[in-house]
């Protein structure tokens, strides 16, 4: 099969329209078959739920070619397993967990053609995400969905790649307690617009939110969650139920301890203790891992030690070995692996 004519090396973490796309329909209480289809343009109507009161979530998962040629997903079954929280919490109809991973497959399937060639820094985004379709006026659930999926092929989702950055403290709220921090809903990310155009404009690449509650403790940023490393390298993710149960991370947790025989402890992370750390990572599906070397707090610099520049040993060990495992480098545990036949 042969690839498309794209500059691999130099693409940015944008869109990018392929030739396929899955589109399958919830109406009286049933979902569709749904089927992949060429028309990237979606047709609603002006009072669909999604217009009127932002019901819809979405997903995000890679394909990659690995070592060998092939092409595979990372652990979709767990982003269908998300996706169903989410759509439980918004009163949404859940598409069913094994038909959420064939329309992956066979989006990716369909665009294989798209699929960056192993070694290029490129991957093959992945983007289910449902919606209320139908039209509601009063504050109600839709009667009638839709579920999609598309992708696109991107490169490194921060512009310096594997090098530091430096991310500022919000003074916005990113989720409520009791909230939907945890689950991957549109409206989660539109409240974060504001605050990172403003990071942006202020020559930062992210936010760090602290709790709602109290702001004293680290949640996470708009879009990935924090890993931190101690001076001893135990690693150290933040818990709390007001952030999104990331896959990645999830994973990172794993290979620190089984790969790389590391000491992990998930726990409340005070902001008051962040300057003690060596290393700080933002984890997430898009970026895997990023450096953090400084978080700006209102004009005060917390420099991590080991990381403010370049990557921290840790955390670029902890990159090495997932990316490895994604790219069929190194043998992943039973089951991450969806191979693309």
């Amino acid at each position: 099969m042969e690839k498309k004519n794209i500059d691999w090396g130099n693409l940015s973490f944008g869109y990018m329209e392929t030739d396929k796309r899955f589109v399958a329909n919830y109406k009286n209480g049933a979902w569709d078959e749904g089927a992949l289809i060429d028309d990237s343009k979606v047709v609603i109507s002006e009072c669909a739920g999604v217009l009127q009161y932002a019901q819809t979530c979405f997903e995000g998962l890679k394909a990659y070619t690995t070592k060998d040629g092939k092409i595979v997903m990372f652990r979709p079954d767990l982003n269908a397993e998300r996706m169903e929280s989410s759509c439980k919490r918004l009163e949404m109809p859940v598409f069913p967990q094994d038909k959420f991973v064939k329309a992956c497959e066979d989006v990716v399937r369909a665009n294989a053609a798209y699929v960056p060639p192993f070694g290029s820094g490129a991957t093959l985004y992945i983007r289910p995400y449902m919606f209320g379709s139908g039209p509601v006026i009063g504050v109600k659930p839709s009667e009638e969905y839709q579920f999609r999926v598309f992708c696109t092929p991107v490169g490194p989702y921060f512009k310096g790649g594997a090098k530091s950055i430096t991310i500022k403290v919000s003074d916005f709220d990113r989720a409520a307690p009791h909230g939907t921090g945890n689950i991957k809903a549109g409206l989660n990310y539109a409240m974060s617009l504001h605050p990172i155009v403003q990071a942006h404009d202020e020559g930062f690449a992210e936010n760090m939110y602290l709790d709602a509650a109290t702001r004293t403790k680290v949640e996470e940023t708009g879009g990935a969650n924090f890993l931190f490393v101690t001076k001893d390298g135990k690693v150290v993710t933040p818990k709390s139920d007001s952030i999104l149960p990331s896959i990645t991370r999830r994973s990172l947790v794993y290979v620190a301890k089984e790969y790389l025989g590391l000491e992990v402890e998930e726990r409340e992370v005070l902001f008051s203790e962040i300057g003690d750390f060596a290393e700080c990572g933002l984890c997430g599906t898009a970026a895997v891992i990023s450096p953090v070397g400084r978080v700006n707090d209102h004009g005060r610099i917390i420099e991590f030690c080991d990381s403010a520049d370049e990557m921290g040993p840790v955390t670029k060990k902890l990159r090495e070995t997932l990316t490895g495992i994604q790219m069929g480098e190194i043998e992943a545990p039973k089951g991450w692996i969806y191979t693309v036949e």
